[in-house]
């Protein structure tokens, strides 16, 4: 009798354990990431690239990750599935779509989107037709110009006491991008926490050949966060890629950089926690 209880207890004590590590093993959220993949080689490579990296890192931090180039997945059945959204280059452009994801927002919903993601600009391809999205909710407006080439900066980190910032250095050196700067002064929103901006040790930013391709002076906020959403845009997202000899080889790859990548680590952890 008291080999059985013994036995009986060996059993339920390795149920227990199997129930604990079935519970340990369950993400901790969920992200699921829209893109488009269709237009500039550099966006492209790092949509790719992304798509590399953030299974492993939901593998080593505990969360899942899926992608989909399905734009039309953007509704609210499926985003209920989801606790974060990445937008890793585009963004949408059907009503319905746009309808869904402010919805999604405005519920509480996590979001974090990259460098294409916020572009807009009249006449173009991706005109600034979504009022919302650009100066509300981003509140950068329309794109305004870039650097180029694509080339590293100096980062300042404006704001250490941010989940997603207060393990980074006051300043670190990114990987190699091309930056944007917008139509609206971000400092003038009140909604908008400016997280980094381009540090004055980096000018002049860009190489040219044309002159206005290179920053000598300025401030350029590169990512923040409208804290009346769960929200986060980082500029990064395009890798530099061999044009001028028409090779296409990619030259330099966003996800090298381990300072920036434990910013989007702690950023994704913030933005999954489900706690506005």
């Amino acid at each position: 009798m008291f080999k059985q209880i013994i036995s009986l207890l060996v059993v339920c004590l390795v149920c227990c354990m199997a129930s604990a590590q079935a519970q340990s093993r369950k993400p901790k959220f969920k992200v699921i990431a829209f893109y488009t993949a269709q237009n500039d080689k550099a966006h492209i490579s790092y949509v790719h690239e992304a798509n590399r990296w953030f299974p492993k890192a939901a593998a080593q931090y505990n969360f899942a990750y899926d992608s989909t180039d399905n734009w039309n997945n953007l509704n609210a059945k499926f985003l209920a599935n989801y606790q974060v959204v990445l937008f890793l280059d585009t963004r949408p452009e059907e009503p319905a779509q746009r309808a869904a994801f402010q919805k999604y927002m405005e519920n509480g919903g996590g979001w974090m989107g990259f460098h294409f993601a916020g572009f807009a600009l009249t006449p173009s391809k991706y005109p600034q037709n979504w009022d919302w999205y650009h100066n509300e909710f981003l509140g950068s407006g329309s794109y305004k110009s870039n650097t180029w080439r694509p080339t590293s900066a100096i980062l300042r980190v404006e704001d250490r006491k941010h989940p997603s910032t207060k393990h980074l250095p006051k300043t670190f050196k990114t990987a190699p991008n091309e930056w944007y700067r917008w139509t609206n002064d971000l400092t003038k929103n009140p909604d908008i926490d400016i997280l980094m901006s381009i540090d004055s040790t980096s000018f002049p930013l860009g190489t040219g050949p044309k002159p206005h391709e290179i920053w000598h002076s300025g401030y350029y906020p590169v990512v923040w966060t409208n804290k009346k959403y769960k929200m986060i845009y980082s500029n990064m997202g395009h890798n530099d890629i061999d044009y001028e000899n028409k090779t296409n080889k990619e030259l330099s790859f966003t996800f090298d950089n381990e300072t920036q990548n434990k910013f989007l680590i702690d950023a994704l952890m913030w933005l999954g926690n489900g706690k506005k």
